[in-house]
């Protein structure tokens, strides 16, 4: 077996590479990540440099790989390390280039190290570290970073000398739901009222909802869509790096896996949601509103994505990063995971020493949040 960089998804064919990481992840999918490429959604104009890690069996087929970005800045990443740039910019070293191995603009927890499934997984896996580490080297980076990996990845890289770094996120998990009102009937009265009256805020205002999968959209239907996705960054002083052209490319290519929320108010288009989906989850990742509507955000983000769960029997609904208002809505707090190589001995001491007090804190943070569950431990409580 040998290891390579490759600075082009583009360069494994899209068979070979969905063979290793799946198709039911759809930010792992040849599709999703060639797409970034293809469309200047990663590269020098934000500063997220191609440097996959592949690794070929003898008959040089694709056996692992990992997608890995040489990064000029910290942006698009949502393990936020803007201190530690700070404190090497203090003491005169520079923070950056650096390594990341993540997908880019996506907070959302999945493998990192991909293997094929009838390849030797331990050595794929020891192979792809390596490699990384030694391209770390090679080009003089601060540091390595593996964002928001799975347990599994998360131990194998820790055996390699990495350090655990983590975060909570806020999901809801299906209990068997049979429909929205069943999962209504498992939270307090007083959050099963609050939600009933966001709905019914929107409902009020005349506005409808609509979901939209990514086979079905058309293009005036993702011109809408993309003026929301792009005004809310706009909003917010933020960067839209994702264009139409890659929202259209991955909407042909990837079908039922993009699920859009439309907001109607008659026949002009007021709010809308991106999502994508696997056979399990739903991701929501982007969200735009043209004004102010009562709990239309709630709505649009949070219930309808709900909704679509249960009816399609997805487990999981993992709607971003942040956001404590989360709670009272179905969402729980839920430990995410990262994994750092820091080349610096001093600095790598000094973040150790940091992650190891993060971890406490992330750990009470998330036994207080626990607290505020709106869910209740058992029987059906009236409505009063």
């Amino acid at each position: 077996m040998r290891a390579d960089v490759i600075n082009r998804v583009a360069d494994i064919p899209c068979g070979q590479w969905n063979r290793v990481a799946g198709t039911a992840n759809p930010f792992l999918r040849h599709e999703f990540l060639a797409a970034l490429e293809r469309h200047n959604c990663v590269g020098e104009a934000f500063g997220w440099y191609p440097q996959h890690i592949a690794v070929f069996d003898d008959a040089g087929i694709l056996a692992g790989a990992a997608p890995l970005y040489l990064k000029d800045n910290s942006y698009g990443e949502f393990v936020f390390d803007w201190s530690w740039a700070e404190a090497y910019h203090r003491a005169g070293k520079p923070y950056y280039p650096k390594l990341v191995s993540a997908i880019p603009y996506t907070p959302v927890t999945g493998p990192r190290l991909l293997v094929r499934d009838d390849a030797d997984r331990t050595m794929v896996r020891d192979m792809l570290i390596d490699k990384a580490l030694a391209l770390a080297a090679q080009t003089r980076c601060s540091s390595l970073h593996w964002l928001f990996t799975d347990s599994g990845d998360t131990d194998t890289l820790l055996g390699h000398g990495l350090m655990r770094r983590t975060g909570c996120h806020f999901h809801w998990h299906d209990d068997g739901y049979r429909s929205f009102e069943d999962f209504l009937s498992r939270l307090s009265s007083r959050k099963r009222k609050m939600i009933r009256r966001e709905r019914r805020f929107v409902e009020e205002a005349g506005i409808h909802m609509e979901i939209v999968h990514g086979h079905e959209a058309s293009e005036a239907q993702w011109l809408l869509m993309h003026d929301f996705y792009r005004s809310t960054f706009e909003k917010k002083s933020g960067m839209p790096t994702l264009s139409l052209e890659f929202f259209l490319d991955i909407s042909r290519s990837m079908g039922m896996q993009v699920v859009l929320v439309f907001a109607w108010l008659g026949q002009r288009a007021v709010a809308g949601a991106i999502n994508l989906r696997s056979d399990t989850a739903l991701y929501g990742r982007h969200w735009g509103c043209t004004g102010h509507y009562h709990s239309l955000h709630f709505e649009t983000c949070y219930y309808q994505g709900i909704e679509y769960c249960i009816e399609n029997r997805l487990c999981l609904f993992e709607p971003g990063a942040q956001g404590e208002h989360k709670i009272s809505r179905g969402f729980l707090p839920t430990l995410t995971w990262s994994a750092h190589w820091i080349a610096d001995p001093f600095f790598r001491e000094a973040i150790e020493r940091f992650l190891a007090r993060e971890h406490e804190l992330m750990l009470d943070y998330q036994n207080d949040m626990r607290r505020y569950s709106p869910y209740r431990a058992s029987g059906v409580e009236p409505d009063a």
